[in-house]
């Protein structure tokens, strides 16, 4: 019991001694202190109502759309190209060429065009591929003729041979491509017909 004594005399002095040595806060300095509340809350406040503004904003233009171009069509379009690809020279060649009837030669101003259905040469005869194509050559495109000038074997300009090769397929030439898929020349496949 005598501890127990002891230690309430001690919390009672320590008591009394907190009641003198503290001292209760100002009026002045309780109302700073709710003002300093006050105040962080309104900025709390207000820098999260702008937050939110421009969130809202960029949000926004995001769903109005900022221009992103062409919409893709409604239809999908489909390839209206040729299958004829130009022939590639190989390795160490100068040209390469195509086998085909030329027919429907038609004067365009300082070009000629014509239609090439291309062939594919088969044991010293010929069979259409289906690939029909056209170019539009410069008059002056070198043909290297022999039957369709009566026999007489020359060099041609294209420009001079629209009315022969005006018709239907009936000629068969070597079309002579570079290496730029460009036509150099064109050469009677006479040993194609006989």
């Amino acid at each position: 019991m005598a501890d127990e004594t002891v230690l309430e005399t001690r919390l009672a002095d320590l008591a009394a001694s907190g009641r003198r040595l503290a001292a209760p806060m100002a009026a002045d300095r309780i109302r700073a202190r709710g003002e300093r509340r006050v105040r962080r809350r309104r900025a709390v406040l207000v820098s999260g109502g702008a937050l939110l503004a421009v969130a809202v904003g960029v949000g926004g233009l995001s769903l109005t759309g900022v221009p992103r171009g062409p919409e893709p069509p409604a239809v999908v379009p489909t390839s209206t190209a040729s299958p004829f690809a130009p022939p590639a020279p190989a390795a160490g060649e100068e040209y390469a060429a195509e086998l085909g009837h030329v027919y429907g030669a038609v004067v365009k101003g300082d070009a000629v065009q014509v239609t090439v259905e291309q062939l594919r040469s088969e044991g010293g005869t010929t069979a259409p591929t289906g690939v029909v194509h056209t170019l539009t050559l410069p008059r002056g495109t070198l043909v290297e003729t022999r039957r369709l000038l009566d026999g007489k074997s020359e060099d041609v300009e294209l420009g001079a041979l629209v009315d022969r090769l005006a018709s239907g397929p009936r000629w068969a030439f070597a079309i002579d491509y570079d290496s730029e898929g460009r036509v150099h020349s064109l050469r009677e496949a006479y040993w194609l017909t006989g």
